[in-house]
């Protein structure tokens, strides 16, 4: 039987540009991501996104609307239910980030695509979020009851 991981990812958009994260993983490059992380015992999406935020940027931010549920299977038989959020940066914190946080940067998506043809984003859902942020359907932070 396989477990499936739940997660949570945001979209922050400042005018042209959007926060990535980059980190530290198992390869010789850093690679980028949305900030994101697993949803924790205890937690709902919603919860869990504004703390993985904060850990990972310094960055309290206004969720403003849910992208959706995004199913990712890894290569290696993984599966993920990965909550899709955008939200608005409201200010920056003087806080320690994440420690597996090598650094964040605010990208235009330009820059982001860049990353992606040279494999550096990492999963194909970084890309894909943003794109749907711009341009699909998004949701009212209603439709998730926790």
């Amino acid at each position: 039987m396989s477990l499936i991981r739940s997660t949570a990812a945001c979209v922050i958009q400042q005018g042209e540009r959007f926060l990535l994260v980059e980190e530290q993983r198992d390869g010789p490059q850093t690679v980028f991501n949305q900030p994101a992380g697993h949803i924790e015992t205890g937690e709902g999406p919603i919860t869990a996104i504004l703390r993985e935020v904060l850990e990972e940027t310094a960055w309290q931010v206004s969720l403003t609307g849910y992208l959706g549920l995004y199913v990712f299977h890894t290569h290696d038989g993984q599966t993920f239910h990965s909550h899709g959020f955008i939200a608005e940066p409201l200010h920056q914190l003087d806080l320690a980030l994440d420690p597996d946080i090598f650094a964040t940067h605010w990208l235009t998506l330009e820059q982001i695509r860049t990353l992606d043809h040279q494999s550096r984003l990492r999963s194909p859902l970084v890309l894909k979020r943003i794109e749907d942020a711009l341009d699909g359907p998004c949701y009212p932070l209603a439709v998730i009851r926790e």
